[in-house]
């Protein structure tokens, strides 16, 4: 059969042949357990299914402008968000595909995953691994960009050997979601909004560890803690009876709690 187009599209081969109908598909080029070579076959009435039909949304992820998202030095075919308000770089991060950081620090990261790369990842024992670097992070996940229904349609491996294994992962490893987001771009928008919300959330956290102060103590200070106070501040105190007003009001405004003379 004629063709019209044959074009490498990252992991894939799109091709197009000379004919009215069923005349588009692809070859994804992946490995498989045991890192053997494979490619899956994908036809258009397949692709149409698996993309369905909703409009992303425009607006900024939490509200961040120019979001900056590392990318994995090692990722190859990396995400360019370009649906998203994105600024991408590229470094060398010690977990995940994609981050976010805070002054230098990583504080949420992606692990993205295709349908094969996740099977071969799960049957081979490494997502143990990716699963315990993740889960060192303030905020992580692992993105697939596929349906979570696909896992039942394997013919290369038992469906129910890649759903035991993605159980015990999260059983495992609570804090680390596996989500599962139909396609590319979903995965792509999913994974934007959730690096936005976590940049988000460790600046409030930073925020307040930098900016509260400790909370007085609910507790009234004891009259012995108070005259003890006030001879170091130089103030004439007798061992017993009351302590004077003007003690009192001294040691509130040296950020003790007034609570009244010797209650």
């Amino acid at each position: 059969m004629p063709t019209r187009s044959c074009v490498r599209r990252g992991a894939s081969i799109e091709l197009v042949l000379a004919r009215g109908r069923e005349n588009r598909s692809q070859f994804v080029l992946t490995r498989v357990r045991g890192g053997r070579e494979a490619i899956f076959w994908q036809t258009a009435r397949t692709a149409r299914q698996a993309r369905p039909a909703v409009a992303l949304p425009t607006a900024r992820a939490s509200g961040v402008a120019d979001l900056e998202v590392l990318v994995d030095s090692h990722e190859r075919y990396a995400w360019t968000f370009d649906h998203q308000q994105v600024l991408t770089r590229r470094h060398s991060l010690v977990a995940g595909d994609y981050g976010v950081e805070v002054d230098g620090r990583l504080v949420a990261s992606v692990e993205r995953k295709s349908l094969p790369d996740l099977v071969a990842t799960l049957t081979s024992g490494r997502m143990r691994y990716v699963l315990a670097d993740l889960a060192v992070l303030p905020a992580a996940a692992v993105v697939v960009e596929e349906r979570y229904s696909a896992v039942f349609t394997l013919d290369r491996v038992r469906p129910a050997v890649v759903a035991d294994a993605l159980g015990e992962c999260q059983a495992r490893f609570p804090a680390v979601p596996i989500v599962f987001c139909e396609n590319r771009s979903l995965a792509q928008e999913w994974t934007y909004r959730f690096l936005g919300a976590a940049l988000t959330h460790a600046a409030e956290e930073a925020h307040v560890g930098g900016e509260a102060s400790p909370l007085p103590s609910a507790r009234p200070p004891a009259p012995a803690q108070v005259r003890a106070w006030a001879r170091q501040e130089g103030y004439a105190v007798s061992d017993r009876g009351r302590i004077p007003q003007e003690v009192w009001a001294a040691f509130e405004r040296s950020g003790g709690r007034a609570v009244g003379p010797d209650r």
